[in-house]
């Protein structure tokens, strides 16, 4: 038993990326007046996220510059690359493998609160769905909605939020990627239009601790922000 209680924890820090890390706090700093209403009274119930899925700061050894935004699918974490060899990771929700994208995009659209509009794939897999949800706690999309676009084309999958924690850390979207609220507030207030966003392919051997930068990065895309 105690043999298997270390191997856990070194199959743990391996995949945080550092051997020493501290967790980012939660703060409402970023937080607007309609966020504050909002989050404080939600009609879902706060789950317990696990530790390895809440906020931290860690060793980052890619070359993407800082500000850019790289997802790692397979161990379900997101980072947002910082200056130093360090990042934020965010613990996060992905689709199913079927519903998985990869590749490099852009954010080319954010907005608060979004409104959700089911494609007709997801009312094909999971309705009968309404044909518009209003923003709100209530709302599959959450506090914050990060649109990733590639060449001016919307690739219809999302950075966003979620009025169901408790899935943080598994494969259970129709494809994009959830954070909690708070999370996806804090990122949002880091992004910008424009901001690099590159999905490693699910078991692929590429790894956020690789030396290298994402195949297929321009040089315009790698100049820091």
């Amino acid at each position: 038993m105690a043999m298997r209680a270390i191997a856990f924890v070194i199959i743990g820090l391996a995949l945080s990326g550092c051997m020493q890390e501290t967790i980012e706090p939660a703060t409402q700093a970023g937080w607007n007046a309609r966020d504050k209403q909002l989050m404080s009274n939600l009609p879902y119930e706060q789950a317990a996220i696990p530790q390895p899925y809440r906020r931290h700061i860690v060793d980052y050894t890619r070359k993407e510059a800082p500000g850019s935004i790289v997802i790692d699918t397979d161990h379900k974490f997101l980072y947002y690359v910082l200056p130093k060899g360090e990042a934020i990771r965010y613990g996060i929700a992905v689709g199913e493998e079927a519903q998985v994208w990869s590749g490099i995009a852009k954010v080319g659209r954010m907005e608060e609160w979004p409104a959700w509009v089911p494609t007709p794939s997801e009312q094909a897999r999971l309705g009968p769905l309404p044909a518009f949800v209003t923003g709100g706690p209530h709302n599959p999309m959450g506090a914050r909605g990060m649109y990733l676009y590639s060449g001016n084309k919307d690739t219809l999958y999302r950075i966003h939020g979620t009025n169901q924690p408790e899935y943080i850390g598994q494969a259970i979207s129709s494809g994009c990627i959830r954070m909690t609220n708070e999370d996806a507030i804090d990122l949002y207030n880091r992004v910008k239009i424009g901001t690099v966003v590159v999905v490693l392919a699910p078991k692929s051997g590429d790894s956020p601790f690789n030396g290298i930068m994402a195949s297929g990065m321009d040089a315009a895309a790698a100049k820091p922000y």
